[in-house]
């Protein structure tokens, strides 16, 4: 997050002799009795609903940083500071205090020992922060000043400091989770070959399942240490770290559900050694190769947050993110077949190397096909062929209107589509690339008839200053009151962000949003 530059107000008023104007900013409420001796809490809560806020900033003069946790929390003892005024500039991506005259946004707090004080914050995001849902120290500072967290662990914490990149899915009546990458206390680098967990499937009216304390994993663990264990270990081969994405469920030949998902063994970010459709074992609890495809192949295969569609009689599985741009017929058999995989795309087939362009019709409306040739035609494609000219706006089907800006369209960068009963529609929920606040923190929804879209307007709903929030998934086994309210999260860190602040426990750690879809500003985002 961002400093406030106003710093130099200070010089200014001391030669004014003004000190008194500093202290026009909102003071926090008075203090109510804690339950701990020797901290003094301070909590700060959303204005309208009274609801602890998480990853909220709190700064003293002196440059003392202090964060929420998600209670909205801070267990504070400073020996220097107690019993008297403080003031703290109060920060958080996507709410705000008001400034007073000087710039200065924040709040004065006289913190002491067994004591409450509450500081009230205004959101102006359309989605709303609920909670960190990996790492450490989840409700630090509420177990600090004695209060009971709103969820028991779980048997198998998975002693996970970060973690990057969620799949899930629905296996053998458990939710299956899966993470990129994850960090250990114990030594700077972590798990690189996925780290799992399972939960119970929720119940949409449940007051039990609400995920909006968290989810209690319950981890694949190494029995030794307790840390999370790799999730594909191929001990045979070392080099390199393995990421399985695209997960997803389909009987085999027999009816047996299988949990599948492709798999990349690389370089980090760098070459592929390896790719393929790995299998779950039961027995072993591992992912195991089931094929290995070609290290050219580059869209047969599966990816994304995959759902099931079926049309014209034929059902299928659709891959991509954020929009599904990829299908297969939904059998493990085609799944493993790279000549079933069929691509959908508005491009003509290149010529002498050049990069592709539209295909048109004699209207100027592009030909959208299913087709098995050419790879996918993806949002990016479709910005960068409305940025020179060769679309019209109002004709990109992956490239949506901002639908408060027109003019702009979004680049969609990573996320998800899932059918809303509520809605009777498809929704997008997905990361931007390009953003004007984060290059890859901005959040946008929007919605479509078809799986394909067109998703014509969005509405961006959550952002983050300075800081990422990429691989955005929405988990419709989440969401509640019939599909009016929906949960989405993604990774939170400074990487990509150009920016060196790294927030202690949420930097590298998944979070959790809520949206309701009635929300008045999602309105202009409806399909037609």
């Amino acid at each position: 997050m961002s400093t406030d530059p106003t710093r130099r107000v200070a010089a200014i008023v001391g030669a004014c002799g003004l000190l008194a104007c500093l202290f026009h900013t909102s003071r926090a409420a008075d203090p109510a009795p804690a339950k701990a001796d020797g901290y003094a809490e301070i909590r700060v809560v959303d204005g309208a609903t009274g609801r602890g806020v998480p990853l909220v900033e709190l700064e003293t003069v002196n440059r003392l940083r202090f964060v929420t946790d998600n209670a909205g929390r801070i267990a504070f003892h400073e020996p220097g500071l107690m019993g008297r005024e403080v003031f703290f500039t109060v920060r958080s991506h996507g709410y705000e205090m008001k400034k007073d005259g000087f710039g200065f946004a924040g709040a004065k707090v006289t913190p002491r020992a067994g004591r409450v004080a509450e500081i009230k914050i205004a959101r102006k995001n359309v989605a709303e922060r609920l909670c960190r849902l990996t790492g450490e120290g989840l409700y630090r500072d509420t177990l600090l000043l004695g209060h009971e967290p709103p969820r028991p662990e779980s048997a198998h914490p998975g002693n996970v400091a970060g973690q990057d990149s969620v799949q899930a899915a629905i296996y053998k009546d458990k939710v299956y989770w899966l993470w990129g990458d994850t960090d250990r206390m114990e030594y700077p680098l972590g798990l690189y070959r996925t780290a799992g967990a399972t939960s119970p499937v929720p119940d949409p009216k449940g007051a039990d399942s609400d995920p909006a304390a968290g989810i209690a994993y319950d981890y694949f663990v190494d029995t030794k240490t307790g840390f999370a264990r790799a999730m594909m270990p191929l001990a045979e081969r070392p080099e390199g770290v393995i990421w399985i994405f695209g997960v997803f469920v389909l009987p085999d030949e027999k009816g047996v559900e299988k949990l599948l998902g492709h798999y990349s063994r690389r370089k980090g970010l760098g070459a592929e050694y390896e790719h393929g459709i790995a299998a779950f074992n039961d027995g072993r609890a591992v992912f195991e190769p089931l094929k290995q495809l070609p290290l050219t192949e580059k869209w047969r295969r599966p990816g994304g947050h995959p759902i099931v569609y079926e049309e014209a009689g034929t059902k299928w599985l659709l891959f991509g993110s954020p929009t599904p741009n990829v299908r297969v017929p939904a059998t493990l058999k085609d799944v493993l077949d790279l000549a079933k995989y069929e691509a959908f795309t508005c491009a003509k087939p290149p010529r002498d190397g050049k990069p592709p362009e539209p295909d048109l019709n004699a209207e100027g409306e592009p030909v959208w096909r299913w087709q098995k040739e050419l790879p996918p035609t993806d949002s990016k494609t479709e910005r960068t062929w409305v940025k020179a000219g060769k679309l019209k706006p109002e004709h990109a089907r992956f490239c949506p209107a901002d639908a408060d800006a027109p003019a702009d369209r979004v680049g969609l960068h990573s996320g998800s589509v899932r059918w809303n009963e509520h809605r009777k529609a498809w929704v997008l929920v997905a990361g931007q690339i390009g953003g004007n606040t984060s290059h890859l923190g901005e959040v946008w929804y929007s919605e479509g008839p078809h799986p394909t879209g067109p998703f014509a307007k969005a509405v961006k709903v959550v952002t983050h200053d300075r800081q990422t929030f990429y691989n955005v998934c929405h988990h419709a086994f989440l969401d509640r009151a019939g599909g009016r309210v929906i949960h989405f999260e993604g990774t939170y860190t400074n990487d990509f962000s150009g920016n060196p602040d790294r927030t202690p426990r949420y930097n590298y750690n998944q979070v959790l949003y809520r949206l309701d879809l009635d929300a008045a500003p999602l309105k202009k985002a409806r399909a037609e």
